[in-house]
């Protein structure tokens, strides 16, 4: 039997990751009513979260080489602490602006100031968490460490809206400020339980070439990770548009429609990643290949579907396949470079994955003005392409 290999600090990790996406996740949950009492329009919304996006793609990959240089720990430690003083400063602002409005110029740079500042520090927290399970996971067995972590990302999506929702009902404000204590729990936690270690670049002498963004290593996990997060964002802002038009939804029933189909996309995330725990024999570019077919005929699926619970299992099937994508294109970028590039590469798939947060939304919501049908196709068929090279690049890596 093989040995499994541990990760320091891992439990760490993951509750930092579950923290950090349940406070992500509770700002998405409030934003729109904060928007709608501070009378600012629906767009200055939409442009908070496109900035987090920018910023995250343009810092991702700097924060994983930077934790190369001066070890992970470090790196986690000055992203969380900015991230917390952020989120308290917004949580002040907004309980302050609720009880006196201030000019709508300065609600508007405030929330999309704030919400890109947290998207530029939380950058760095998954690709130097992804450089961690790097350094203390054995290749091959790097998917199953991951995907502890994705499963963690996976239910603070679930938890964070639905626990914001209930303390958003009591009082608005009130979600901002519990929802800053998580990433201070998360710093602390981080700071206890996770041994620092020497920086991966101190253990290699001489000039060190640097990690291109067209690395061929890298070219796999690169076109997984923009593949998913494309399908991703365009199902996540189509599905209450689709839910009113297509099922024939009141607004309200609508977005409740959507809250229930995300909810069953996170479940389907869950279920994915604790096979992928499970099964850690499996070659990533297996679960790639395996994960896109499955997640292609799920997103492809809805263009036919005519009833909620249609929805609801076309969702389910999709997020059951990315669950296998997600942790699996990381793990590839692992095992793909060497032990001083990790937080690098972890940092350009990261970076990639930003790029897909701002792509994904304007892209899904054009076509869905030209045929509502269309976002979903055309994910189905990226998809499919990137099943494809996953299968091509297994045969080739096994020549």
């Amino acid at each position: 039997m093989r040995e499994r290999s541990v990760v320091p600090g891992l439990p760490a990790l993951v509750l930092a990751a579950l923290t950090g996406t349940m406070a992500m996740m509770a700002f998405v949950a409030v934003i729109g009513p904060v928007v709608r009492l501070l009378g600012l329009a629906e767009w200055h919304a939409g442009l908070s979260v496109t900035a987090a996006g920018v910023l995250w793609m343009l810092s991702a990959r700097r924060w994983g080489a930077l934790s190369d240089r001066i070890g992970r720990k470090r790196v986690l430690l000055i992203a969380l602490a900015a991230y917390a003083v952020i989120y308290v400063a917004l949580a002040v602002f907004v309980d302050v602006a609720l009880r006196r409005p201030p000019a709508l110029w300065l609600s508007v740079l405030v929330l999309v100031g704030t919400r890109a500042l947290v998207g530029l520090f939380y950058a760095a927290v998954p690709p130097t968490a992804a450089a961690l399970v790097a350094d203390g996971a054995a290749p091959g067995q790097r998917a199953a460490a991951m995907a502890k972590l994705g499963t963690a990302n996976a239910v603070g999506m679930v938890i964070g809206p639905a626990a914001a929702g209930w303390i958003a009902f009591h009082a608005l404000s009130l979600t901002l400020y519990v929802a800053a204590l998580l990433p201070l729990l998360a710093l602390l936690v981080i700071a206890w339980r996770l041994p620092a270690s020497a920086p991966a670049a101190m253990a290699v002498s001489g000039p060190r070439p640097r990690l291109g963004w067209t690395d061929p290593r890298l070219r796999l996990p690169v076109l997984a990770v923009f593949a998913a997060m494309i399908s991703v964002t365009i199902a996540q802002v189509t599905v209450g548009f689709f839910a009113i038009d297509r099922l024939h939804l009141s607004p309200a029933d609508g977005a409740r429609m959507a809250g229930l189909a995300l909810t069953a996309v996170g479940v389907g995330l869950i279920l994915a990643q604790v096979l992928v725990m499970k099964l850690d024999r499996v070659p990533p570019r297996r679960w790639i290949a395996i994960g896109a077919l499955l997640a292609a005929l799920g997103f492809a699926s809805v263009a036919l579907v005519q009833a909620p619970w249609q929805l609801l299992l076309a969702y389910a099937l999709a997020a059951f396949g990315m669950g296998f994508v997600f942790p699996s294109f990381q793990a590839l970028a692992a095992d793909a470079v060497q032990a001083h590039e990790q937080g690098a590469a972890a940092g350009t798939v990261a970076s990639v994955q930003g790029l897909g947060m701002v792509i994904g939304p304007m892209l899904g919501t054009l076509l869905y003005q030209w045929w509502p049908s269309a976002p979903y196709l055309l994910v189905g068929m990226l998809l499919l392409v990137l099943a494809v090279a996953a299968l091509r690049h297994r045969a080739q890596g096994d020549a």
